[in-house]
């Protein structure tokens, strides 16, 4: 009658055996070659994210900022991420706009702004500053 007992051109196996076309995923090789990359990308990192990294080193200076506080230099309209890229990695004095003033260690320059370390008068402190906000700055 009907054949349900017989293996009727279907090749069954049993859950031990992997035929060969199928990789370690169940996929099919021959349909989905290509399609499919061979290694899985690596999830990224967890947890919140740390300052940006760029240079040598990317912590605060081990050392205070020196004692003296430099002579304000010309007055510019805009600071220019080049301008300040020079004093990476260096013992910066920043004068803001408002008159307010302080040492500050950059790590990193993007386009429209700047983040480093900036000296408390105890410790360094993780900071960022838009550029438009920098009157003007000297590096040592």
């Amino acid at each position: 009658m009907y054949p349900y007992h017989k293996n009727v051109g279907y090749d069954y196996l049993n859950h031990q055996q992997t035929p060969s076309h199928l990789d370690q995923r169940g996929f099919d090789a021959r349909q989905f070659s290509g399609f499919f990359p061979s290694t899985l990308p690596t999830p990224p990192p967890l947890g919140p994210p740390g300052p940006p990294s760029q240079g040598p080193t990317s912590g605060p200076p081990t050392a205070p900022p020196p004692t003296f506080v430099p002579q304000q230099q010309v007055e510019t309209f805009a600071v220019d991420p080049g301008g300040i890229a020079r004093c990476l990695f260096n013992y910066t004095y920043v004068w803001l706009r408002g008159a307010e003033q302080f040492w500050f260690y950059p790590i990193f320059v993007g386009r429209t702004s700047v983040a480093g370390y900036r000296w408390t008068g105890f410790n360094w402190v993780y900071f960022g500053i838009d550029l438009r906000q920098i009157q003007s700055f000297t590096c040592f």
